[in-house]
């Protein structure tokens, strides 16, 4: 980490709390990768990196909870998507950043946090963003904001708060507001 923001300044937040839709409403994190649910790899490539971790969850809380960390539902109702998990995570942390991560991509970078503390502080942001290259249907490659691996300042509570109580729930108009910067999901 840099001399501005160490890994015990942050907690790490894995998103587990979705319906699953797109994959016939199941839930993600329990879903088995190499043997083992996709929570439990997000779980063990977090922990080193950051502080203390939370997981955030709405169904199977027994089953996030046999993985030793505090788990916590949205206090939002009816699945009101990341922006929802993001509130639980800057409403639990008693670190002054939050790492979200998402439960199911079970092979995001070891250095991850280091590196997004690294750009928010050469940057002065207020949120560091990974971002990755996809290919559209006409198969040209494009650099994305991936806006559910963020770091973020708890400060910025009242800001999604706000924003939530007024009916938002885009993670990206939220972030818009906000000073961000977008660091490289893969290093070159």
């Amino acid at each position: 980490m840099t001399a501005a923001l160490a890994r015990h300044d942050i907690t790490g937040l894995i998103l587990a709390g979705g319906r699953g839709l797109r994959m016939g409403g199941v839930d993600k994190g329990l879903q088995t990768f190499s043997g083992q649910p996709l929570v439990w790899h997000a779980l063990q490539r977090l922990q080193p990196q950051v502080g203390t971790v939370v997981v955030n969850a709405n169904r199977h809380l027994d089953a996030y909870q046999a993985l030793g960390v505090p788990v916590h539902p949205d206090a939002l109702a009816d699945f009101q998507g990341p922006l929802a998990g993001f509130l639980v995570g800057l409403q639990q942390a008693r670190t002054s950043h939050v790492l979200t991560v998402p439960c199911d991509s079970p092979q995001f970078p070891l250095d991850l946090a280091a590196r997004l503390a690294q750009a928010l502080h050469a940057q002065q942001a207020d949120i560091a963003m990974v971002s990755a290259p996809e290919c559209d249907s006409t198969g040209s490659r494009t650099v994305r904001a991936q806006p559910v691996f963020c770091l973020i300042p708890v400060r910025l509570l009242d800001s999604l708060q706000s924003f939530l109580a007024a009916g938002e729930r885009k993670i990206d108009r939220w972030t818009a507001l906000h000073r961000t910067v977008l660091v490289p999901f893969d290093q070159p």
